[in-house]
Order: structure tokens, then C-alpha cells, then sequence
């Protein structure tokens, strides 16, 4: 009860304060909104740039995966000789082992001919290195000469690709290429690529006439259902060579995070905005409370001289930090909601309101607030009963 009383009246006497002068507080309240909205939506970036990264590698169906060491991301891999893959037959534990081939290149647009870039997979159809049912009921299709599925969640500018397959049209080219459409897919884009095509290893190679069979970019390994999968990965280890690196599901996953996040320059970029918007929303509120203080110095000081001490005025000082936190944090967070959705139509690319999310904004914002607060506490010591006269 001592606790509650020490902070209900500074804090009462705080929103008073606030809501005396309507248009400061508007201000107020804005640069905490635009702090929030900003922090917001670089957080949403960030995580929907993590995502994307990921959405190809949550659907490989397999348990360890070979990738050259100089191989920054899935995107932009370096490939290593087939054979290397082929070693891990000979360990018990592996069932089964398979080549996945992908490189960028452009696909001519059915209805413009406009030419674009996505991102090429190939694999043996029979394998199912590729977790979407779609592809996996269309892999005797994929095994025909020249024949391909395409993404649906591709961006719109590759075209109407759906309803041109439903009117019979289907033919158009990769790399220069001529190739047949015989189905769509959905995994999504990633900043990497704005689509994905799907199709047979030995299509891919003559998609890309300069590929070799033996120049593989990722090798797959499945194990025994009840394979130790860290134990298996220390021993293939030890019987690859030392420029081939071997990743679990988690860790390849943790691998292409850790590359647009710390390789990327857009990871920095992203992380610089939500310190800027933090950075400028504390000025905005500590302007405010200085000059809160400033105005109503000769007032502080009556009280003090009535027998107030100074942790009442420092109480009220973070009681209307708190009160701008929150007055600023819900429509902060209701414009973002909003915003979310209008970034998805356009990027096409998910972008979650999540609680870790709210919650992680809303502590920045409180913290942005709180520090605000402390730099304009040292202004208070400027009223001073003598002031009085």
C-alpha cells in the first residue's frame, strides 16, 4: 500500500501535467507513436527477411546437408564434386544421399516477355528432397524432358502464371531456354530471388548447358529413422574433406540467418533503423519533460518549500514517462498492424504481428521513455524554493 501511494500521486499529478497542455502532449504522443511505428516495422523487415531466407530450407526433407565452406548462403553457393556426397554411402547409418542443383537466372514472363530473376532448383523428382505435396504429385511430369513447376507465391510481375496454365498456355523460357509449365507450387520469395522454379536434375543441366552433373550445390543426407544424428555428423566429419561442411536441419536453418544478419549489409541496415527510431523518440519525449520542468519550475519549487521531497518530483518525472509509453505504444501498434498487411501486399513476403514481437516493442518503447526521463531528472534540481524570490 506504501508503494502504491508513493507512486499514485506523482503519477496523478503527472497526467495532469500532460493533459494541461493538449498540443504538447499531442507531440508528445506522436514522436512516441512514430519511435514505435518505426521500431515496429524494421523489426517486421528484419524477422520477414529470416523467414524468407528460410522458407527453401524448412522444406528440405533431410537429416544432414553438405555445402562447400565458401558457400555464403543457399542462394549463392559454391558447388564441390559429387563424389564428396557419394562418400557418406559408405557409412552404416545413411539410407539414402542426393544432389540438389540452383542458380539465379531469368525467366521470360508468358504475357509480357519481360525477363526476371528467380531461382532454378533441380533434383531427382524421385528423391522428394522438396517437402510440398504439390511437387511431389507431379514428379513423373517433372522427369519429362523440358518440363517445370513454378511458384505460386512468386511476385506478380512474372505474371498470371495460374490462369495461363488453365487457358493452355504454358511455354515460355528460362535462361533462354524453352521450357513447359506443367504445374505450380508454393513456397514463397526470399530477398534473394522474386521466384522459385522446380524441376528435374537432368532439365536443370539442360536449363544450364554449363553445369556438370559431378558440381553439386548442396548434397542431402538421410539417415535410420533411428540414426544418432550429432553422432553420425561427428563421423562423416572425420571421413570428408576438410572444404566440405556438414550441417544438421537446426544448423543449416542457423546458417542462413546468421548470413543476412551479420553478412548482409540489409541486417545492419535494419538493426541501425531501430536504434534511429528509438534514438529520435527519446529526444522527442525528453524535450518534452524538459521543457515540462522548465515551465513549471517555480511550482516544483513551492512544493518543495510546502515540505515535497525530491523523489516525488523524480517519481513524477517516470510516471510521465510511463503515461507517454503507453499513450504512444497503442496507436503505435494499431498503425503498424495496418501497415503489416499493406508491406505483404506488396513485397509479398509474411510479416507476423507476434507477441514476442509486441512485447519486445513495447519494453524499447518503455526503456526509450525511462531513459528520456533520467536525462531530464537533472533539470528539477533547478527548483529551488529560493527561486521563489
Amino acid at each position: 500500500m506504501k508503494f502504491i501511494n508513493a507512486w499514485y500521486f506523482p503519477a496523478r499529478l503527472a497526467w495532469r501535467q500532460l493533459i494541461h497542455d493538449k498540443p504538447k502532449l499531442t507531440a508528445a504522443i506522436s514522436g512516441v507513436l512514430f519511435a514505435c511505428v518505426l521500431v515496429f516495422m524494421q523489426l517486421g523487415f528484419k524477422d520477414s527477411l529470416y523467414a524468407s531466407a528460410a522458407s527453401m530450407p524448412l522444406k528440405l526433407n533431410g537429416d544432414l546437408f553438405l555445402i562447400h565452406q565458401q558457400s555464403e548462403a543457399m542462394w549463392r553457393p559454391t558447388q564441390f564434386k559429387r563424389s564428396e556426397l557419394m562418400r557418406a554411402l559408405g557409412h552404416p547409418a545413411v539410407v539414402e544421399v542426393a544432389p540438389l542443383y540452383l542458380s539465379l537466372t531469368t525467366f521470360k514472363a508468358m504475357d509480357t516477355q519481360v525477363k526476371r530473376t528467380l531461382i532454378v532448383y533441380g533434383y531427382d523428382p524421385d528423391t522428394d528432397l522438396l517437402d510440398i505435396e504439390a511437387i511431389r504429385k507431379m514428379k513423373h511430369a517433372l522427369r519429362i524432358k523440358d518440363n517445370v513447376m513454378f511458384d505460386e507465391y512468386s511476385r506478380p510481375e512474372f505474371g498470371p502464371v495460374r490462369q495461363m496454365l488453365e487457358t493452355g498456355q504454358n511455354r515460355t523460357e528460362v535462361n533462354d531456354y524453352k521450357v513447359t509449365i506443367v504445374g505450380i507450387f508454393q513456397l514463397g520469395i526470399s530477398f534473394a530471388a522474386d521466384g522459385n522454379i522446380v524441376t528435374s536434375d537432368l532439365n536443370f543441366l539442360r536449363i544450364f548447358p554449363n553445369r556438370s552433373a559431378n558440381d553439386i550445390d548442396i548434397g542431402v543426407i538421410r539417415l535410420h529413422p533411428d540414426a544418432p544424428i550429432a553422432q553420425v555428423k561427428k563421423e562423416l566429419r572425420e571421413q570428408l574433406n576438410d572444404f566440405v561442411r556438414i550441417y544438421t536441419y537446426e544448423e543449416i536453418l542457423e546458417h542462413e540467418r546468421l548470413y543476412w544478419e551479420n553478412t548482409a549489409p540489409i541486417g545492419f541496415i535494419f538493426n541501425f533503423g531501430t536504434v534511429m527510431g528509438l534514438i529520435v523518440g527519446m529526444v522527442i519525449v525528453y524535450q518534452i519533460l524538459f521543457t515540462e520542468i522548465t515551465n513549471y519550475r517555480f511550482e516544483f519549487a513551492t512544493l518543495k518549500a510546502m515540505g515535497y521531497q525530491h523523489g516525488y518530483f523524480v517519481r513524477m518525472v517516470f510516471a510521465s514517462a510511463l503515461i507517454l509509453a503507453v499513450l504512444g505504444f497503442v496507436p503505435g501498434y494499431l498503425l503498424s498492424n495496418s501497415l503489416y498487411y499493406l508491406a505483404e501486399s506488396q513485397i509479398f513476403i509474411p510479416m507476423l504481428m507476434t507477441p514476442d514481437k509486441i512485447i519486445t516493442v513495447f519494453v524499447f518503447i518503455l526503456f526509450m521513455c525511462t531513459v528520456a526521463g533520467f536525462l531530464a531528472i537533472h533539470r528539477l534540481k533547478s527548483a529551488n524554493p529560493a527561486d521563489m524570490f
